[in-house]
């Protein structure tokens, strides 16, 4: 269990509470010790009664290092909150309460110390009636001197039973470390450590580095002091990196699973606090360890939309802070409602966006994305922390139904008013349809043609696309010569019919009739009679049998036989007779 030691003052003994508590030193830094203060994140750890390991973020409590302050709190799930018996409640144990709060940290413990310098009961009472307005709601409180060691096993079971409650961390979820401290080991290069939130680390794991997409590779781990070949969640690591030198990261960065992690410079985010309106035009967001400059546009009034000056790794339903750093408050809590929001470009479009905001907690839903973005493939929805469900339409690609519908709609009216347009067409080109209904992949085409329209040769069209007038002299050729199928009709035949060059295109693409040569049409099955009528020839055979074996004339002959010899159903002979099959 990790839990955020945070005190309210310079320091209220909360550094020597944890000393007292895990027997290490959380003031890394000689200038802590000798003013008595913590300047920047410290660590410590030791084993409760039951046997589970209890682990301390020991931040600073002076005004000057808040920014470190919440560098410390983000990544962590519970808090141990520390007053002083001697000086109470104070002004920096209500930014800290409020960084917790608008964190959303649910899970708490109060411990009032320096009892041995005052009674314990006015500190207990005011603190716990603060923190009870807050996300932690109801705590236990413990009254303890870290310098007389009174009510430390009272701790250490309080501390227990934080850690009981705690709801399990998703192992199996991608790791997100954020960077808290980076510094070069002399013979191992760079090292970082961080709070792991949720995942699982093991060596030889490559991550990504936030911002750069760099890789990095896992080269060594540590946790708690404690060479391991992996680590599960939650979990204070160290880790010795290949493949980047240690000026390429500092507090604040994030190491990923590669691929897993939509980076946004553009959220729109709930903001429990202050009212949007009241915001100044910049603030700072604190989420996990990083602190970046943003600029507030307010949407509604709780809906904002800020503009990050760096990218950040943010999912849906992540929780952040805002602070008015000039100010010295914590301005408001953030949700995540939308990693990738739309450009707000027309008339009207933040009220709107407003007003959908206004239905959405910032709980990944699947169904809603799909419904707000209408067509999306899968993989981004990953990214951006939202759980995939269902069979995609093709590939990765979902569609909401609605839009899939109108999409269908959409295609059969504008292969009807092509049809309408050019009626000797073969139907609508797929890149065409693909332009016309915005669609961002060609495979996406396919699944959307209704019945009874059908893809074919690149086209999207009726299954007889043609006009009334071909189909009826198509007939017309048909019935004449049932009798003698490889008489093709004259030229002047197919003009009296109506059937000049688009139109007896048409007949061909539409498979009624099949062009040996130009003005040269058979009925579509030629290739397939002819041969069956050559086969009953004495083997090789001439032109002369072969025009005579299917009742035709030389003008018909000669172009369907190379035809034959083209497809293989033939083959010509150095003295110009055939014989059936290849070579």
């Amino acid at each position: 269990m990790w839990v955020v030691a945070t005190a309210g003052h310079v320091d209220h003994g909360k550094s020597t509470l944890v000393r007292a508590l895990t027997g290490m030193e959380p003031d890394r830094w000689a200038e802590e010790r000798r003013r008595g203060m913590t300047i920047d994140l410290g660590f410590a750890w030791t084993t409760l009664p039951s046997g589970a390991t209890v682990a301390f973020v020991d931040v600073p409590g002076h005004e000057r290092f808040v920014p470190n302050m919440l560098a410390g709190v983000g990544p962590v799930p519970a808090a141990l909150i520390v007053v002083a018996a001697d000086e109470g409640w104070m002004p920096q144990s209500a930014e800290h309460l409020a960084a917790l709060h608008a964190l959303g940290v649910r899970h708490g413990l109060l411990a009032v110390t320096r009892t041995d310098l005052a009674d314990p009961g006015r500190a207990l009472r005011q603190a716990r009636a603060e923190i009870a307005a807050t996300s932690l709601g109801e705590v236990a409180a413990v009254a303890v001197s870290g310098t007389t060691g009174a009510g430390l096993d009272e701790l250490r079971f309080a501390l227990d039973q934080l850690g009981a409650a705690l709801p399990a961390p998703s192992t199996s979820a991608p790791v997100r470390l954020w960077v808290d401290r980076c510094f070069v080991v002399r013979g191992s290069g760079t090292v970082v450590t961080g709070t792991l939130g949720a995942g699982r680390l093991r060596v030889g794991d490559e991550l990504e580095i936030a911002g750069s997409g760099e890789r990095v590779r896992v080269r060594g781990l540590q946790s708690l002091g404690r060479t391991c070949s992996q680590v599960a969640a939650v979990a204070r690591v160290a880790l010795n990196l290949r493949g980047v030198a240690h000026q390429r990261l500092a507090r604040g960065a994030a190491l990923l699973s590669p691929g897993r992690f939509h980076r946004s410079d553009c959220v729109d985010i709930r903001l429990a606090g202050d009212p949007a309106a009241d915001l100044p035009a910049q603030l700072t967001l604190h989420v996990g360890a990083a602190a970046v400059g943003v600029r507030v546009r307010p949407l509604g009034p709780d809906t904002v939309r800020l503009r990050l000056a760096t990218a950040l790794p943010l999912r849906v339903g992540d929780r952040a802070l805002l602070r008015d750093p000039g100010r010295h408050r914590v301005t408001g809590g953030v949700t995540v409602l939308d990693v990738d929001p739309p450009p707000l470009r027309r008339r009207g479009a933040a009220a709107a966006r407003a007003q959908l905001l206004a239905a959405m907690d910032g709980s990944p839903d699947f169904t809603g994305e799909l419904r707000r973005r209408r067509l999306v493939q899968g993989a981004r929805l990953a990214r951006m922390g939202v759980p995939v469900q269902g069979t995609p339409l093709a590939g990765d690609w979902y569609v909401d139904p609605a839009h899939r519908d109108d999409l269908r709609a959409r295609l059969a009216a504008e292969v009807a008013r092509h049809q309408r347009e050019n009626p000797l067409a073969a139907g609508l080109p797929v890149d065409t349809l693909c332009r016309l209904l915005g669609l961002p992949d060609r495979a996406l085409l396919a699944p959307l043609v209704p019945a009874p329209l059908v893809l074919r040769d690149g086209r999207v069209g009726t299954p007889s696309p043609l006009p009334a007038g071909v189909l009826r002299a198509v007939e017309r050729i048909r019935q004449d010569f049932a009798h003698a199928p490889f008489r093709a009709p004259e030229s002047d035949l197919l003009t009296a019919l109506g059937l000049g060059p688009r139109e007896i295109a048409a007949a061909v693409r539409s498979g009624l009739l099949f062009r040996v040569a130009e003005n040269v049409v058979l009925p579509p099955d030629a290739v397939e009679a002819a041969a069956r009528v050559l086969a009953g020839l004495p083997q090789p055979f001439t032109l002369s049998a072969a025009r005579r074996a299917l009742d035709t004339s030389r003008r018909v002959a000669v172009p369907l036989l190379e035809t034959l010899d083209r497809q293989g159903v033939t083959r010509r002979l150095p003295d110009d007779s055939r014989t059936l099959g290849g070579p």
